[in-house]
């Protein structure tokens, strides 16, 4: 019998590749945070009601709360009393008797009718209720929110500010959440110098890691940043081998030339490849894998453009992978604002604007320039317009796929 020979690592399409980085991915951890820190985590477990809301049958309305049997239209009852909000009337309702009720507030028992107080009229210690023949209760019944036991919300979910009202109004203090991965970032190559420095002629700012972090922290992670490297592999393996994270993500030195020299030096600390290039512009020389010591690495390009590209298609969804969330990429369709030729051998995502026709449909126009150095076009751009493999000239107006940026 003949072996099959391994799988190629190279000209991977976006997709094998996002699968073989996933291939493993699964939540790090949990840990127990305080309710007032958990706004942007991921939900370890279930959240599980134990107690119905609201716990009690409640007004929905300011007015009268009384029992349905004794009301007819002009009926007359005795005001015994008054229930709000935290001060429930406490006893039960007796035959035409009212309660005087206001929004939020527990129905005293026996009650199961509330007139707004629109559609009665106070005389004395008397009110009169006319609502007509089949007045709306207006009750909020006893759980009708939800009740005890009830699944809240799934493991795997982002805790927003809705959902942290949620959580809250459960009576929950503290939540268990996905630890966050911590995640190195190393930017390297001779001719960067970080930001606020003096650059000779010959030299650039190093913008990646910045971006970089901040996205990291923005998709649920802990970014660390070490210093930037020089084309050096005993520089670059010496700043790596130490970092305490889950993740290294390398940022240049990730192409073919002399000075592409992280994958070297990350073999001296036992590196094995999942992912070597991918067929994607920009970002072929993405690339993926593990140290000897189980740490993730992600490679990718040194251009800026071609770098954040990346980071949106494997980055994103490898952090999500990492606390338990699902890691999609929900693409939306869009009509194009300009035509576009025919699409190469390689599946293109373009930096695009978004707005709305008069008829309300999403537009995408395509930067002119799509060149990988550009940082001031990505800066513009709120999405990603998606060309396939060998995609067919494309008309204005015609259907595309983008993936919108998440601004703010």
């Amino acid at each position: 019998m003949v072996d099959s020979p391994p799988p190629s690592l190279k000209n991977l399409t976006v997709e094998e590749a996002r699968q073989r980085i996933l291939a493993d991915a699964f939540r790090l951890g949990a840990e127990s945070v305080r309710l007032t820190e958990s706004l942007g985590r991921c939900l370890a477990e279930p959240v599980v009601a134990g107690r119905a809301q609201p716990p009690f049958a409640a007004s929905a309305m300011d007015g009268w709360a009384i029992r349905r049997a004794d009301y007819a239209p002009g009926a007359r009852f005795r005001i015994v009393g008054e229930s709000a909000a935290g001060a429930a009337y406490p006893r039960p309702l007796g035959a035409s008797e009212a309660v005087r009720i206001f929004t939020g507030a527990p129905l005293p028992a026996d009650a199961d009718l509330v007139i707004i107080q629109e559609e009665a009229v106070r005389d004395g210690d008397d009110v009169r209720c006319d609502a007509g023949k089949d007045p709306r209760a207006n009750v909020r019944p006893a759980g009708g929110d939800f009740k005890p036991g009830d699944i809240l919300l799934e493991a795997g979910v982002v805790i927003d500010p809705w959902r942290l009202s949620l959580i809250a109004a459960a009576g929950r203090a503290e939540v268990s959440v996905a630890r966050r991965p911590r995640v190195a970032i190393l930017a390297t190559g001779d001719e960067l110098v970080p930001p606020g420095a003096t650059p000779r002629s010959d030299q650039i700012f190093e913008s990646g890691s910045c971006s970089l972090a901040a996205l990291i922290e923005a998709w649920g992670g802990e970014a660390v940043r070490l210093s930037a490297q020089g084309d050096d592999v005993e520089a670059i393996a010496a700043a790596v081998a130490p970092a305490a994270v889950d993740l290294v993500v390398t940022i240049g030195g990730a192409s073919v030339g002399d000075h592409d020299l992280v994958k070297p030096a990350l073999k001296t600390l036992g590196l094995t490849l999942s992912v070597e290039t991918v067929a994607l512009r920009p970002g072929k020389p993405t690339w993926s894998g593990r140290l000897a010591d189980g740490r993730r690495v992600l490679g990718l390009p040194g251009n800026p453009a071609s770098a954040l590209v990346c980071a949106e298609l494997f980055l994103r969804p490898l952090l999500a992978a990492l606390v338990g969330a699902a890691p999609d990429i929900r693409l939306t369709p869009a009509r194009l604002a300009i035509p576009l030729p025919a699409g190469g051998p390689r599946e293109h995502w373009m930096r695009a604007s978004l707005s709305t026709d008069a008829d309300g449909r999403t537009v995408a126009t395509p930067f002119p320039d799509q060149d990988s150095s550009l940082v001031g076009v990505f800066a513009r751009a709120d999405a990603l317009l998606r060309r396939p493999v060998g995609a067919p000239a494309a008309a204005t107006g015609d259907l595309v796929e983008v993936l919108p940026l998440r601004r703010g």
